[in-house]
């Protein structure tokens, strides 16, 4: 799913980006509360795949219940015993802290129970960055590789936190190996309105890129969705612009907007998805009960990309 290494449409994303990481050792991961079948199956799928070292951390008799019943072989697993969820979380932070995992994956606990402990003001994984969440996509109908965001953190951003959304996929962007991304900021129309505030957002964005405030990428914006991924939808509507109908990088204006746009491409558009947590001290991979093998497996390797990138640049 690299730029470089990917050929639109279906699951071939995916083979190319296993090949891509596959000079890669594994990292230690601490896989949080994996106490059902799919969490557990897929930490050892991503093993086996030679993605990660998991550290399981969980009630120990409740996990070798779920292995049991699932048939799962948790023989030479690294277990670190918990009461509940919520320790589970407070202990895989607290891991990464002392630099014993260099990434977290959710198990079966909710979202926001992982997230509450990464970012904890004194106990947390922050830093000077606003954590959000990209979805890594892949579609027949669309000739690269791209980046929702922010589709699963951050409710309703303001100006600096949509400022800080975008910095953190431009790193990711980097890290998949596309050197100058084209970033849309997405509203429903593509003239600043001042009845839109998504509109004012992204012209200001724009103007702060302008000034060397955000950097590494082009932006533009506001685009509505046709503009930004059609050349021909651009053209009609005469935007002349750099980054409409060629996004890398998708930037919508709340998580409602961008959580129906990403599911959307994903169940009714055969898009292959990966889904990754940034802007804290490592990788976050946030898994769904709904996500198919591949794409647990395609957010473990963007893990792997990252937490090794992340030895050499700290985020």
């Amino acid at each position: 799913m690299t730029a470089s290494n990917t050929d639109a449409g279906g699951n071939d994303g995916l083979g190319r980006l296993l090949a891509h990481v596959a000079a890669l050792p594994p990292v230690r991961v601490a896989v949080v509360h994996p106490c059902d079948a799919a969490s557990l199956s897929a930490a050892l799928d991503a093993r086996d795949a030679g993605l990660i070292v998991p550290v399981l951390v969980a009630p120990r008799e409740r996990l070798e219940a779920v292995a049991a019943d699932a048939g799962l072989d948790l023989t030479g697993i690294c277990i670190e015993h918990v009461a509940h969820s919520h320790a589970a979380a407070a202990h895989a932070v607290a891991l990464a802290r002392a630099g014993e995992v260099e990434a977290l994956m959710k198990g079966s606990l909710h979202t926001d129970e992982l997230m509450g402990a990464v970012v904890a003001s004194a106990t947390g994984l922050r830093t000077k960055r606003r954590v959000s969440h990209c979805f890594v996509l892949q579609t027949p109908h669309y000739p690269r590789p791209f980046i929702v965001t922010d589709a699963a953190i951050n409710l309703a951003p303001d100006l600096a936190q949509k400022a800080d959304i975008v910095r953190n996929a431009i790193d990711l962007a980097h890290v998949l190996g596309i050197a100058v991304p084209r970033v849309a900021i997405l509203a429903a129309v593509e003239t600043v309105s001042p009845t839109m505030p998504a509109t004012l957002d992204a012209a200001a964005l724009c103007k702060m890129a302008d000034r060397g405030q955000i950097t590494g990428g082009i932006l533009d914006g506001p685009l509505a969705l046709d503009n930004a991924v059609s050349i021909d939808a651009a053209r009609s509507k005469g935007i002349v612009s750099d980054v409409a109908g060629r996004a890398d990088i998708l930037v919508v204006p709340d998580l409602e907007s961008g959580n129906l746009l990403a599911k959307q491409l994903i169940f009714m558009g055969n898009a292959a998805s990966a889904g990754i947590v940034l802007g804290a001290r490592v990788p976050v991979v946030l898994t769904s009960r709904a996500d198919a093998r591949e794409s647990r497996l395609a957010s473990c390797a963007i893990a792997l990309m990252l937490a090794h990138h992340y030895r050499s640049t700290p985020p």
